[in-house]
């Protein structure tokens, strides 16, 4: 099962957000066991390291990003991701890119805290807490 994360969700767990911390890290726990496929897009790195530092300092930051390096598989950002977020109408440019990212890899499930951000009609979009209630996602097989 391929779940694109949105960077929201890897700052909730290395900034260790409350109460989001425990179902984030949750979703990054199972992208590591292999449990689903974890995705972020190429934005997520800088992003991460933006914010987290100033949280958790740079040292920590540099640590969380080679990580979720190991954790995820990284979607790249092209041109094609680049236009298609410029013409979308999607307010926010960087959700824009977050969302085309998860539909240039046909993604089952795009994972935010923010699900009202992202159009709903060509990929399910749903919190961590959401994600984790469907039956087929656990970790104890």
């Amino acid at each position: 099962m391929k779940v694109f994360l949105d960077t929201n969700i890897v700052v909730d767990v290395v900034t260790q957000r409350e109460p989001q911390s425990k179902s984030s890290s949750a979703l990054l726990t199972l992208a590591e066991k292999g449990v689903i496929d974890g995705f972020v897009s190429a934005i997520t790195f800088n992003n991460l390291y933006y914010i987290a530092r100033k949280e958790v300092g740079a040292a920590k930051a540099m640590q969380a990003i080679a990580v979720l390096r190991d954790i995820c598989k990284v979607v790249a950002l092209d041109g094609k991701i680049i236009g298609k977020a410029i013409d979308s109408g999607i307010a926010d440019f960087e959700d824009a890119i977050q969302f085309f990212s998860a539909m240039q890899i046909q993604a089952d499930y795009l994972v935010t805290r923010n699900p009202r951000h992202f159009p709903q009609d060509y990929v399910p979009v749903m919190t961590p807490e959401a994600l984790l209630t469907i039956g087929q996602i656990t970790g104890d097989t």
